[in-house]
């Protein structure tokens, strides 16, 4: 209840968590007794908020800001260890080893604030991305730090060779990580698709990492972190996996670690003796040195005031670092019996935690409302786009095989909005039998679709229905619902004769001028590496040129790959304007030059792990060549192992309607010459 009650005082939810602790805890009102479930849970928690930090993280703006987060990294670290070192000897009066563990203590930090800047949606910002890489680069500082002054405590001196071990340690386990995480992702990924089992994947690799990073002589919670990192563009934002790793996250473990903390304080202690006193002075020196770093790098950089905000409020918190450097001084005993860190300095940085864990949400949560204001009045939030409406997205799921795929795909390549600019979505399952395994087969299939958005926080609204074929009932339903594209799967070849297709593909494609992207995937679309693009002379030319374009870069961005366009020199200004007006942080590529023969020249290039787009006209569109009405039969010889997925733009006209048995003579008169004509004018044309 403290969250529910506490946002109504305008008070961020983690705020109210290390309330509650300090409330029902052995220093409060003692309901509850800090227990080891709470040291298991909590640790469990600390890991999970790192761990969702690091996945949340867009990939392709942090290297962008890297130079940045670099530099704030290093004014983050020094700052505090030179004030710290100072506070320490000349104020507080400890020796040169515990000043420079004070110091460390102030040079770390904790994401604690990351989840209020990413409900707030300002996650892409510059200073929310600069403070996560100074976050990294301020707890290793810390870690060696601490690691130098254990070992001096130990042997009396300082030794270069451990150092110089331990640095070794953090490279081979990062270079380890960075290589084989990914690969092991994606191999399990390809083989498992059951998403409780990814889950348990995910979270044991995870678990792994930061195990690993504590046995090397650093802290869990950075390997719990840079797990995060490397295994993120695997776990699409919009997916369902990643819709349970927030929530069981958000739900257990994370409140788990908040309470656990508030647990730990103990206000009456702060004020007896000079306690007070000296956790004033460590207050002041964490606070002041936090909030110098963030101004200075402010000024480098040229920002506002709410990006300063939002960097001292990101790194202001100390929790995971704080607790393992006091508790390690506390536990070093001197040759004269006296600990080198007492119980004064414990219970200073008790409230040095208490209250920056207090006051980093507030601050963030206000720098964040902030930017996101300034968002959206400069226009460079996607959702402010006034050419943009929304869709509506039909998903026609013929079996249960691949009804779940289809519409993971579909949630993929939508733009991600709410509220009333929201896109809709549909599943529909076309039969034209009333017996019970046809109705049960619809049923299982439009479920699964159902059961795949609910996952990603998505709704599927079901459509079921009797109609004379398939490609009656889906045009019948685009014209009922106002649908702007159909997700659709590819038609298994039954015959030796049979086109790629399919003959009710074909027919839908001669009944509708909505866009229409038919796909076939042998692996998951989140374990793709790259995307290519072949656009056919004229496709910028079609109505429905944009929308395919903000369909792919969608697409790309959620599954954080590269995405390649092959186009000619009139394509690609046009291609990047939108890609750059629409806000889409994706890495895109182009390669220009004649695609009449790109497929036939492309087909070696095409991996197992790619993903190829082959973006074609209709017969009867102002884009359409006679080169395109090779284009099936180029995809069936060279791409009949790839996965594929083959975009129709929509169009200006009017739709053919299909033929049906009460107008049985019906023709389309509107269809590409025959094969041989085609060849002829080509070669005419070369001529």
């Amino acid at each position: 209840m403290a969250p529910v009650l506490l946002n109504r005082l305008k008070i961020p939810h983690i705020v109210g968590m290390i309330a509650a602790g300090i409330a029902v805890g052995p220093y409060g009102l003692h309901i509850l007794d800090r227990d080891s479930s709470f040291d298991l849970f909590g640790q469990v928690g600390l890991l999970y908020l790192m761990f969702l930090a690091g996945l949340e993280i867009d990939m392709y703006h942090l290297k962008l800001n890297l130079r940045k987060g670099m530099s704030f990294g290093l004014l983050t670290f020094f700052i505090p260890m030179v004030m710290g070192v100072a506070a320490s000897i000349w104020v507080l009066d400890t020796g040169w080893i515990t000043a420079f563990l004070l110091a460390s203590m102030y040079a770390s930090h904790t994401l604690i604030a990351y989840p209020v800047a990413a409900r707030f949606g300002v996650t892409k910002s510059p200073a929310v991305l600069i403070s996560v890489v100074g976050t990294i680069i301020a707890v290793i500082g810390a870690l060696i730090v601490l690691a130098a002054c254990v070992n001096i405590f130990d042997t009396g001196q300082f030794q270069v060779p451990a150092m110089l071990l331990l640095v070794g340690k953090m490279i081979v386990y990062g270079v380890a990580v960075l290589f084989a995480y990914p690969r092991l992702t994606r191999w399990f990924f390809k083989h498992w698709g059951e998403k409780v089992t990814q889950y348990v994947f995910v979270m044991a690799m995870v678990l792994l990492s930061a195990w690993v990073s504590g046995l090397i002589g650093l802290e869990p919670v950075l390997g719990a972190f840079f797990a995060g990192l490397v295994i993120n563009r695997y776990i699409p934002a919009n997916s369902p996996l990643m819709n349970s790793i927030e929530f069981v996250g958000n739900a257990l473990f994370i409140p788990f670690f908040l309470i656990g903390v508030g647990m730990m304080i103990n206000v009456a202690v702060i004020f007896s003796g000079n306690t007070l006193l000296i956790a004033l002075v460590m207050l002041a020196v964490a606070l002041l040195s936090k909030w110098l770093a963030a101004w200075i790098a402010q000024r480098l950089y040229g920002m506002q005031g709410c990006d300063r905000r939002m960097m001292f409020g990101l790194t202001t918190a100390h929790t995971a670092v704080a607790l393992a450097v006091v508790t390690i001084g506390y536990n070093m005993v001197l040759p004269d019996g006296t600990r080198l860190m007492d119980e004064t300095i414990l219970n200073g940085t008790v409230l040095v935690i208490l209250v920056t864990c207090a006051i980093a949400p507030i601050i963030t949560s206000n720098a964040a409302s902030r930017i996101r204001v300034r968002q959206l009045s400069d226009g460079s939030e996607e959702d402010t786009n006034p050419n943009r409406c929304s869709e509506n997205i039909l998903v026609p799921v013929s079996n249960p095989i691949t009804a779940s795929a289809l519409a993971e795909l579909a949630l993929m390549m939508r733009r991600r909005r709410s509220g009333t600019d929201a896109d809709r979505l549909f599943a529909l399952h076309v039969r034209n039998s009333n017996s019970a395994s046809a109705k049960s087969i619809g049923r299982n299939s439009i479920r699964l679709a159902r059961d795949a958005g609910a996952g990603a926080d998505a709704n599927f609204e079901e459509i079921e229905r009797y109609d004379l074929n398939t490609a009656t009932g889906i045009t019948n339903t685009i014209e009922e619902r106002d649908i702007t594209q159909v997700v659709m799967g590819m038609h298994r070849k039954a015959a030796v004769i049979d086109s790629i297709l399919g003959q009710k593909t074909e027919a839908l494609l001669r009944s509708t001028n909505r866009m229409i992207t038919v796909a076939r995937t042998y692996i998951p679309v989140n374990t793709v590496t790259r995307i290519l693009v072949v656009i056919p002379a004229k496709a910028q030319y079609e109505t429905g040129f944009r929308q395919w374009v903000l369909a792919m870069g969608a697409l790309a961005q959620e599954v954080g790959c590269r995405i390649i366009f092959y186009c000619n020199e009139k394509q690609k200004p046009l291609v990047r304007s939108v890609i750059h007006t629409e806000g889409l942080g994706i890495r895109h590529e182009y390669v220009v030059g004649d695609t009449t023969d790109t497929l036939a020249h492309i087909s070696r290039d095409v991996l197992d792990d790619d993903l190829l787009v082959a973006v074609t006209a209709r017969a009867n569109s102002v884009s359409f060549t006679p080169d395109l009405e090779e284009l099936p039969g180029l995809l069936q010889r060279y791409f009949g192992r790839n996965n594929l997925l083959v975009i129709y733009p929509s169009q200006f006209g009017e739709s053919t309607p299909l033929p049906t048995m009460a107008d049985p003579l019906v023709a389309d008169v509107a269809t590409a010459p025959p094969s041989w004509l085609a060849r002829i004018h080509r070669r005419f044309k070369r001529r």
